[in-house]
Protein backbone atom coordinates (compact mmCIF):
# COMPACT_ATOMS: atom_id res chain seq x y z
CA UNK A 1 0.00 0.00 0.00
CA UNK A 2 2.90 2.34 0.71
CA UNK A 3 4.30 1.68 -2.75
CA UNK A 4 0.90 2.36 -4.33
CA UNK A 5 0.59 5.59 -2.36
CA UNK A 6 4.07 6.81 -3.28
CA UNK A 7 3.53 6.05 -6.96
CA UNK A 8 -0.18 6.84 -7.20
CA UNK A 9 0.24 9.68 -9.69
CA UNK A 10 2.32 7.57 -12.05
CA UNK A 11 -0.06 4.62 -11.79
CA UNK A 12 -2.98 6.87 -12.75
CA UNK A 13 -1.15 7.73 -15.96
CA UNK A 14 -0.82 4.07 -16.96
CA UNK A 15 -4.29 3.09 -15.75
CA UNK A 16 -6.12 3.85 -19.07
CA UNK A 17 -3.59 1.81 -21.05
CA UNK A 18 -3.77 -1.03 -18.52
CA UNK A 19 -7.56 -1.15 -18.69
CA UNK A 20 -7.38 -1.10 -22.49
CA UNK A 21 -5.04 -4.11 -22.50
CA UNK A 22 -7.18 -6.04 -20.02
CA UNK A 23 -10.47 -5.43 -21.83
CA UNK A 24 -9.33 -5.78 -25.43
CA UNK A 25 -6.39 -8.20 -25.17
CA UNK A 26 -6.29 -10.34 -22.03
CA UNK A 27 -10.01 -11.06 -21.63
CA UNK A 28 -10.49 -12.00 -25.33
CA UNK A 29 -7.57 -14.45 -24.99
CA UNK A 30 -9.94 -16.68 -22.99
CA UNK A 31 -12.10 -17.04 -26.10
CA UNK A 32 -9.31 -19.03 -27.77
CA UNK A 33 -10.99 -22.07 -26.24
CA UNK A 34 -13.24 -21.88 -29.33
CA UNK A 35 -10.33 -23.37 -31.29
CA UNK A 36 -10.92 -26.64 -29.44
CA UNK A 37 -14.71 -26.63 -29.82
CA UNK A 38 -17.36 -27.28 -32.40
CA UNK A 39 -18.68 -23.81 -31.73
CA UNK A 40 -22.42 -23.44 -32.14
CA UNK A 41 -23.85 -20.00 -31.58
CA UNK A 42 -26.90 -19.84 -29.34
CA UNK A 43 -29.39 -16.94 -29.21
CA UNK A 44 -28.73 -16.64 -25.47
CA UNK A 45 -25.37 -15.04 -26.21
CA UNK A 46 -21.71 -15.69 -26.87
CA UNK A 47 -20.78 -16.66 -23.32
CA UNK A 48 -23.60 -19.22 -23.15
CA UNK A 49 -22.51 -20.60 -26.54
CA UNK A 50 -18.90 -20.76 -25.32
CA UNK A 51 -19.87 -22.79 -22.26
CA UNK A 52 -22.23 -25.22 -24.00
CA UNK A 53 -20.41 -25.87 -27.29
CA UNK A 54 -18.95 -29.41 -27.39
CA UNK A 55 -15.18 -29.91 -27.26
CA UNK A 56 -13.60 -31.61 -30.27
CA UNK A 57 -9.94 -31.55 -29.21
CA UNK A 58 -7.54 -30.79 -32.04
CA UNK A 59 -9.94 -31.55 -34.90
CA UNK A 60 -10.11 -27.90 -35.94
CA UNK A 61 -6.32 -27.83 -36.18
CA UNK A 62 -6.28 -31.08 -38.15
CA UNK A 63 -8.81 -29.67 -40.60
CA UNK A 64 -6.71 -26.53 -41.01
CA UNK A 65 -3.39 -28.32 -41.50
CA UNK A 66 -4.87 -30.89 -43.87
CA UNK A 67 -6.64 -28.25 -45.93
CA UNK A 68 -5.69 -28.16 -49.61
CA UNK A 69 -4.86 -24.46 -49.24
CA UNK A 70 -2.55 -24.80 -46.23
CA UNK A 71 0.66 -25.17 -48.25
CA UNK A 72 -0.24 -22.22 -50.48
CA UNK A 73 -1.19 -20.02 -47.53
CA UNK A 74 1.98 -20.95 -45.62
CA UNK A 75 4.19 -20.25 -48.65
CA UNK A 76 2.63 -16.87 -49.35
CA UNK A 77 2.53 -15.70 -45.74
CA UNK A 78 6.11 -16.67 -44.86
CA UNK A 79 7.51 -15.67 -48.26
CA UNK A 80 5.99 -12.20 -48.23
CA UNK A 81 6.78 -11.66 -44.55
CA UNK A 82 10.47 -12.54 -45.01
CA UNK A 83 10.66 -10.29 -48.06
CA UNK A 84 9.08 -7.39 -46.21
CA UNK A 85 11.28 -8.06 -43.20
CA UNK A 86 14.46 -7.84 -45.26
CA UNK A 87 13.47 -4.90 -47.46
CA UNK A 88 11.94 -2.82 -44.68
CA UNK A 89 14.95 -3.48 -42.47
CA UNK A 90 17.45 -2.35 -45.12
CA UNK A 91 15.50 0.60 -46.53
CA UNK A 92 14.40 1.87 -43.11
CA UNK A 93 18.01 1.97 -41.87
CA UNK A 94 19.20 3.51 -45.14
CA UNK A 95 16.65 6.34 -45.19
CA UNK A 96 16.96 6.90 -41.45
CA UNK A 97 20.71 7.43 -41.79
CA UNK A 98 20.34 9.57 -44.93
CA UNK A 99 17.85 11.90 -43.22
CA UNK A 100 20.04 12.16 -40.11
CA UNK A 101 22.93 13.37 -42.30
CA UNK A 102 20.89 16.14 -43.95
CA UNK A 103 21.80 19.67 -42.87
CA UNK A 104 18.88 21.56 -44.42
CA UNK A 105 16.05 21.42 -41.85
CA UNK A 106 13.46 22.66 -44.35
CA UNK A 107 14.40 20.03 -46.93
CA UNK A 108 14.41 17.38 -44.18
CA UNK A 109 10.82 18.27 -43.24
CA UNK A 110 9.76 18.00 -46.89
CA UNK A 111 11.30 14.53 -47.19
CA UNK A 112 9.86 13.35 -43.87
CA UNK A 113 6.36 14.55 -44.74
CA UNK A 114 6.42 13.03 -48.22
CA UNK A 115 7.66 9.69 -46.86
CA UNK A 116 5.20 9.57 -43.97
CA UNK A 117 2.13 10.61 -45.97
CA UNK A 118 1.43 7.14 -47.50
CA UNK A 119 1.46 5.54 -44.05
CA UNK A 120 -1.60 7.54 -42.98
CA UNK A 121 -3.63 6.53 -46.05
CA UNK A 122 -5.84 3.48 -45.61
CA UNK A 123 -5.52 0.51 -47.92
CA UNK A 124 -9.07 1.17 -49.11
CA UNK A 125 -7.98 4.55 -50.51
CA UNK A 126 -4.74 3.16 -51.91
CA UNK A 127 -6.69 0.37 -53.61
CA UNK A 128 -8.55 3.01 -55.66
CA UNK A 129 -5.31 4.84 -56.41
CA UNK A 130 -3.77 1.60 -57.63
CA UNK A 131 -6.88 0.83 -59.68
CA UNK A 132 -6.45 4.20 -61.41
CA UNK A 133 -3.07 2.97 -62.63
CA UNK A 134 -3.87 -0.69 -63.36
CA UNK A 135 -7.44 -0.62 -64.69
CA UNK A 136 -7.72 -2.33 -68.07
CA UNK A 137 -9.83 0.33 -69.78
CA UNK A 138 -9.12 3.46 -67.73
CA UNK A 139 -5.76 2.84 -66.12
CA UNK A 140 -2.82 5.18 -66.70
CA UNK A 141 -0.41 2.34 -67.46
CA UNK A 142 -2.67 0.73 -70.05
CA UNK A 143 -3.30 4.12 -71.68
CA UNK A 144 0.43 4.49 -72.11
CA UNK A 145 0.73 0.94 -73.48
CA UNK A 146 -2.13 1.26 -75.96
CA UNK A 147 -1.06 4.77 -76.91
CA UNK A 148 2.25 3.34 -78.09
CA UNK A 149 0.61 0.57 -80.11
CA UNK A 150 0.68 -2.16 -77.46
CA UNK A 151 -2.04 -4.40 -76.05
CA UNK A 152 -3.68 -3.55 -72.75
CA UNK A 153 -2.81 -5.82 -69.81
CA UNK A 154 -5.56 -7.17 -67.60
CA UNK A 155 -3.63 -6.75 -64.35
CA UNK A 156 -6.47 -7.91 -62.10
CA UNK A 157 -6.65 -11.27 -63.87
CA UNK A 158 -2.92 -11.79 -64.34
CA UNK A 159 -1.14 -13.09 -61.20
CA UNK A 160 2.35 -12.67 -62.74
CA UNK A 161 2.69 -9.03 -61.73
CA UNK A 162 1.10 -9.13 -58.29
CA UNK A 163 3.98 -10.37 -56.12
CA UNK A 164 5.98 -7.35 -57.28
CA UNK A 165 3.01 -4.98 -56.91
CA UNK A 166 2.27 -6.16 -53.37
CA UNK A 167 5.91 -5.96 -52.29
CA UNK A 168 6.33 -2.49 -53.79
CA UNK A 169 3.13 -1.15 -52.23
CA UNK A 170 3.89 -2.67 -48.82
CA UNK A 171 7.42 -1.24 -48.67
CA UNK A 172 6.37 2.14 -50.13
CA UNK A 173 3.57 2.61 -47.60
CA UNK A 174 5.61 1.72 -44.52
CA UNK A 175 9.08 3.01 -45.34
CA UNK A 176 8.55 6.46 -43.82
CA UNK A 177 7.17 5.16 -40.55
CA UNK A 178 9.77 2.39 -40.27
CA UNK A 179 12.65 4.83 -40.76
CA UNK A 180 11.58 7.24 -37.97
CA UNK A 181 13.09 5.19 -35.15
CA UNK A 182 16.44 4.84 -36.91
CA UNK A 183 16.42 8.53 -37.83
CA UNK A 184 15.78 9.50 -34.19
CA UNK A 185 18.53 7.15 -32.96
CA UNK A 186 21.06 8.37 -35.51
CA UNK A 187 20.18 12.01 -34.79
CA UNK A 188 20.86 11.47 -31.09
CA UNK A 189 24.46 10.37 -31.57
CA UNK A 190 26.96 12.71 -29.91
CA UNK A 191 28.52 14.91 -32.67
CA UNK A 192 31.91 14.57 -31.00
CA UNK A 193 32.15 11.02 -32.36
CA UNK A 194 31.88 12.34 -35.91
CA UNK A 195 34.36 15.13 -35.12
CA UNK A 196 36.88 12.59 -33.85
CA UNK A 197 36.33 10.43 -36.93
CA UNK A 198 36.91 13.42 -39.26
CA UNK A 199 40.09 14.32 -37.39
CA UNK A 200 41.28 10.77 -38.03
CA UNK A 201 40.60 11.31 -41.75
CA UNK A 202 37.40 9.23 -42.05
CA UNK A 203 35.22 9.99 -45.07
CA UNK A 204 31.41 10.06 -44.88
CA UNK A 205 30.99 6.32 -45.55
CA UNK A 206 33.60 5.45 -42.92
CA UNK A 207 31.81 7.70 -40.41
CA UNK A 208 28.52 5.92 -41.08
CA UNK A 209 30.14 2.49 -40.94
CA UNK A 210 32.15 3.04 -37.75
CA UNK A 211 30.00 5.53 -35.83
CA UNK A 212 26.37 5.52 -37.00
CA UNK A 213 25.77 1.82 -37.61
CA UNK A 214 27.21 0.61 -34.27
CA UNK A 215 25.01 3.10 -32.41
CA UNK A 216 21.77 2.06 -34.13
CA UNK A 217 22.57 -1.67 -34.04
CA UNK A 218 20.84 -2.34 -30.66
CA UNK A 219 17.66 -0.61 -31.86
CA UNK A 220 17.80 -2.45 -35.19
CA UNK A 221 18.22 -5.77 -33.36
CA UNK A 222 15.27 -5.05 -31.09
CA UNK A 223 13.04 -4.19 -34.07
CA UNK A 224 14.22 -7.34 -35.84
CA UNK A 225 13.17 -9.47 -32.86
CA UNK A 226 9.70 -7.91 -32.79
CA UNK A 227 9.23 -8.20 -36.55
CA UNK A 228 10.27 -11.86 -36.62
CA UNK A 229 7.33 -12.56 -34.33
CA UNK A 230 5.02 -11.34 -37.09
CA UNK A 231 6.27 -13.66 -39.83
CA UNK A 232 3.05 -15.67 -39.71
CA UNK A 233 0.95 -12.52 -39.92
CA UNK A 234 0.25 -10.23 -42.85
CA UNK A 235 -1.37 -6.88 -43.52
CA UNK A 236 -4.99 -7.76 -44.20
CA UNK A 237 -5.73 -4.60 -46.19
CA UNK A 238 -2.72 -5.08 -48.44
CA UNK A 239 -3.62 -8.63 -49.43
CA UNK A 240 -7.41 -8.34 -49.44
CA UNK A 241 -8.26 -4.83 -50.65
CA UNK A 242 -5.57 -4.16 -53.25
CA UNK A 243 -6.40 -7.23 -55.46
CA UNK A 244 -10.09 -6.21 -55.30
CA UNK A 245 -11.09 -9.78 -54.33
CA UNK A 246 -10.10 -11.13 -57.73
CA UNK A 247 -10.40 -14.93 -57.68
CA UNK A 248 -7.66 -15.40 -60.28
CA UNK A 249 -5.13 -13.78 -57.92
CA UNK A 250 -5.80 -16.07 -54.96
CA UNK A 251 -2.66 -18.12 -55.54
CA UNK A 252 -0.41 -15.09 -55.03
CA UNK A 253 -2.48 -13.03 -52.57
CA UNK A 254 -3.91 -15.59 -50.15
CA UNK A 255 -2.28 -15.38 -46.70
CA UNK A 256 -3.26 -16.59 -43.24
CA UNK A 257 -5.22 -13.43 -42.46
CA UNK A 258 -7.24 -13.41 -45.68
CA UNK A 259 -7.72 -17.18 -45.45
CA UNK A 260 -9.15 -16.88 -41.92
CA UNK A 261 -11.47 -14.06 -43.00
CA UNK A 262 -12.74 -15.94 -46.06
CA UNK A 263 -13.19 -19.12 -44.04
CA UNK A 264 -15.19 -17.21 -41.45
CA UNK A 265 -17.42 -15.40 -43.96
CA UNK A 266 -17.99 -18.25 -46.41
CA UNK A 267 -18.18 -21.36 -44.18
CA UNK A 268 -19.02 -19.65 -40.87
CA UNK A 269 -16.60 -22.09 -39.22
CA UNK A 270 -15.58 -20.10 -36.16
CA UNK A 271 -13.67 -23.01 -34.60
CA UNK A 272 -11.35 -23.52 -37.58
CA UNK A 273 -10.81 -19.76 -38.01
CA UNK A 274 -9.89 -19.42 -34.33
CA UNK A 275 -7.54 -22.40 -34.60
CA UNK A 276 -5.73 -20.77 -37.52
CA UNK A 277 -5.41 -17.50 -35.61
CA UNK A 278 -4.13 -19.32 -32.52
CA UNK A 279 -1.48 -21.06 -34.61
CA UNK A 280 -0.31 -17.65 -35.85
CA UNK A 281 0.00 -16.29 -32.32
CA UNK A 282 1.72 -19.33 -30.82
CA UNK A 283 4.26 -19.63 -33.64
CA UNK A 284 4.94 -15.88 -33.47
CA UNK A 285 5.55 -16.08 -29.70
CA UNK A 286 7.90 -19.05 -30.13
CA UNK A 287 9.87 -17.24 -32.85
CA UNK A 288 10.26 -14.16 -30.64
CA UNK A 289 11.51 -16.26 -27.71
CA UNK A 290 14.01 -18.19 -29.85
CA UNK A 291 15.31 -15.05 -31.57
CA UNK A 292 15.62 -13.25 -28.24
CA UNK A 293 17.62 -16.15 -26.76
CA UNK A 294 20.03 -16.02 -29.70
CA UNK A 295 20.40 -12.24 -29.44
CA UNK A 296 20.88 -12.38 -25.67
CA UNK A 297 23.97 -14.54 -26.17
CA UNK A 298 25.42 -12.45 -29.00
CA UNK A 299 24.26 -8.95 -28.00
CA UNK A 300 22.83 -8.84 -24.43
CA UNK A 301 22.08 -5.09 -24.45
CA UNK A 302 19.66 -5.52 -27.40
CA UNK A 303 17.70 -8.44 -25.94
CA UNK A 304 13.97 -7.93 -25.43
CA UNK A 305 13.85 -9.76 -22.08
Amino acid sequence: MRTLKDNGTYLLFVLPGTLFLIVFFYIPVLANVVAFQNFQYDPQGFVYSLIHSPFVGFKNFEFFFHSADFGLVLRNTVGYSLTFLGLNFVFAIFFGIVMSQMRSKRLLKVYQTSMLFPYFLSWAILAYFLYAFLSTDKGVINHLITGNGGTAIDFYNNPTFWPFIIIFMGVWKGIGYNSILYFATASGIDPSYYDAAMIDGANKWQQIKNVTLPHILPVATLMLILNIGGIFRSDFGLFYLLPRESGTLINVTQTFDTYIYRALTTTNDIGMSTAAGLVQSVVGAILIIITNLIVRKKQPEAALF
